[in-house]
């Protein structure tokens, strides 16, 4: 376990973008007009598109795209007027996001960064943060929070995409209990050399304690949240939730 297993997950993500993963896939022309005009969805989670109330006026916001790359959401608010940033720690995701913004040409601001560090943003710098799923791929969220509270400025908006855990209990096929949780690799080097195995990246599961709990703690202000499924498989087959979408204000 000697790599960083953030290094590692930035390499297996940026390896799965290069073989055509759905959530690396970029918006096409199309998409981008038709957002032009008024006609978009954007989700934070694998099936729901995230209600258009969650969010503010695009017009002259600030956005930050946490963990966002990949050419999906920043284009969609890019195109409906917002003045996007977006972070990433994936360099083949963060290629996409300007492969689409120089296409259409548009502005955005791209960093590279690690979110389990200090966000490189100054206090107060955005109305409003899109986090999709993707605290599976850090140890840690409680960090993510605190840092979401400080680079929001007050009034401004979280909007995350979270998993509950469940799908790190079933083994592939979703039919049998394999794994008791939490499901830290990091803990466990069965778990871990699974994960490398399996081409899986190293994940972590993580409590609603942690998720929307860590929220609260950071002093953010619960507003909505709805659930979701995987979108196929078992689970999803009997409408289990394995996600949760949360929009939050900052105080």
């Amino acid at each position: 376990m000697s790599m960083n297993y953030r290094d590692i997950n930035s390499s297996v993500i940026d390896r799965w973008v290069e073989e055509d993963w759905e959530w690396g896939r970029p918006i096409s022309h199309e998409t981008y007009v038709k957002a032009t005009e008024g006609e978009w969805n954007v989700v934070l989670t694998p099936t729901k598109s995230v209600p258009k109330e969650w969010f503010p006026q695009f017009t002259g916001s600030k956005i930050l795209g946490l963990a966002a790359g990949g050419g999906q959401q920043m284009p969609v608010f890019a195109a409906l007027g917002a003045e996007c940033t977006v972070m990433d720690y994936s360099q083949k995701q963060l290629d996409s996001e300007l492969t689409v913004a120089t296409r259409e040409g548009y502005a955005i601001q791209i960093v590279k960064a690690d979110m389990t560090q200090r966000f490189p943003f100054e206090d107060a710098s955005f109305d409003m943060i899109f986090h999709p799923v993707s605290n599976c791929y850090i140890e840690n969220v409680f960090h993510v929070w605190d840092e979401c509270d400080r680079v929001l400025k007050k009034g401004g908006l979280l909007v995350a995409g979270m998993d509950n855990g469940i799908n790190y209990v079933f083994d592939e096929e979703e039919t049998t209990l394999k794994t008791p949780l939490p499901f830290n690799p990091l803990r466990d080097s069965r778990l871990y050399q699974e994960c490398m195995d399996n081409d899986l990246g190293i994940q972590f599961s993580h409590t609603l304690e942690e998720q929307i709990g860590g929220q609260l703690k950071a002093g953010f202000i619960l507003t909505d949240l709805y659930e979701d499924t995987n979108g196929s498989g078992r689970l999803h087959e009997y409408n289990v939730p394995t996600f949760i979408a949360t929009r939050a204000l900052k105080r």
